[in-house]
């Protein structure tokens, strides 16, 4: 992985080179961006960078050992931590990413915008809860200890930290705060606010912003034969998720617009025994659709709130949905989006903890409906 493999974003590339040739590489550093973004791939990119023998003035070399090795993910000096699961060889406290590598670099070759659901799904674990375990912490100090063995410097990648034990966590931060020379922490976070404050306050913060539409669409149309409107309206749907946009351009595309419509008009005419059979439909359909279905209605809430408040500009309408949204603004006001919106978060919150979706969606229609209707 190169800077040149991952689309746009340049400003924060060029940061992290001058970062390099100015030799003001801090020793901890924290690459924060959301699901979907290209923290773990800037992440990667950035330690093949590090240790490039012939490095350009924009980008690692590509063709150097060093470089070769960082393409496999296989460098000697680049270390990986990662949430796992217990499986029937391991117990949870033995589940050390070091009995997983393989894997690891098979799914990192695939993709470097998976999200916790892929790697859990990839190595065959995907209804266990990962996480880091305590174990984790001596791994880290004992990999650190040794020196680089043929790059500059010696680079531990931790992927999500905010899913590591606090034991493990408070394990590290010594080494954090007084690493070995030439040696360099990249964490990289989905969700900073989720990690104790004494390793945030041990990082340099680098916020990785989303994808924004254009640069969805360029890797799309480089990876994908995709008609301009489609990748548009993909890129508007995914909502600088680079992960979503691709799963929607590989043949995924859900309906969830459509469901969603139909969704609130059974709320708003209260039908309870049609509310009842929609959870039924929604647990059915994976844990994937029903986030991808709260996705959806955060957008429209969205949307009808810019169309309420009448800030055109701001508005992220795909064409030929406009007048679904005139419509639905007039039936749910500025005071009932401020109502229901939340409750589309908090749901997502409780389905990426496994709470059961057909009781959730079933108490959520009922709170839609009864705001809907008052």
């Amino acid at each position: 992985m190169r800077f040149q493999d991952i689309t746009g974003l340049g400003e924060v590339k060029q940061k992290l080179i001058d970062a390099v040739n100015a030799n003001h590489v801090a020793h901890a550093q924290l690459f924060a961006g959301g699901e979907g973004s290209a923290n773990l791939a800037m992440a990667l990119a950035f330690a093949a960078y590090l240790n490039c023998q012939n490095p350009g003035p924009d980008d690692a070399c590509g063709v150097c050992p060093s470089c070769e090795k960082n393409s496999k993910f296989v460098h000697p000096d680049v270390n990986f931590i990662f949430p796992t699961a217990a499986t029937p060889k391991f117990k949870r406290e033995d589940a050390t990413s070091d009995k997983f590598l393989k894997e690891w670099r098979e799914f990192l070759l695939q993709t470097p915008y998976g999200n916790v659901t892929d790697w859990a799904a990839h190595f065959g674990w995907e209804n266990k809860l990962l996480m880091i375990p305590t174990h984790e912490s001596k791994n880290i100090i004992r990999a650190l200890s040794l020196k680089a063995f043929e790059g500059k410097y010696k680079v531990m990648i931790i992927w999500l930290p905010e899913v590591m034990h606090a034991n493990a966590a408070n394990g590290i931060l010594k080494i954090l705060e007084e690493p070995p020379a030439q040696t360099i922490f990249l964490m990289v976070s989905n969700d900073p606010n989720k990690l104790l404050t004494t390793i945030t306050s041990r990082t340099q913060k680098l916020l990785i912003r989303p994808f924004n539409d254009s640069e969805i669409i360029e890797s799309l149309e480089n990876e994908f034969s995709l008609e301009a409107e489609k990748a548009q309206k993909l890129a508007y749907f995914s909502e600088g998720n680079l992960r979503e946009a691709k799963r929607l351009a590989t043949g995924n595309e859900s309906d969830t617009q459509e469901v969603f419509k139909d969704w609130f008009r059974q709320c708003f005419t209260y039908n309870f025994e049609n509310l009842i059979a929609l959870g039924d439909a929604f647990q059915k359909k994976g844990k994937e659709f029903q986030l991808a279905l709260l996705a959806t209605a955060s957008k429209v809430m969205r949307e009808s709130m810019i169309h309420l408040v009448q800030v055109p500009q701001m508005a992220r309408i795909p064409e030929g949905e406009e007048d679904f949204i005139g419509k639905f603004s007039k039936v749910f006001t500025e005071e009932k989006i401020m109502k229901i919106a939340p409750k589309f978060d908090e749901a997502q919150y409780h389905i990426e903890r496994n709470a059961n979706p057909k009781i959730l969606f079933l108490d959520l229609s009922l709170t839609i409906a009864q705001i809907a209707r008052s």
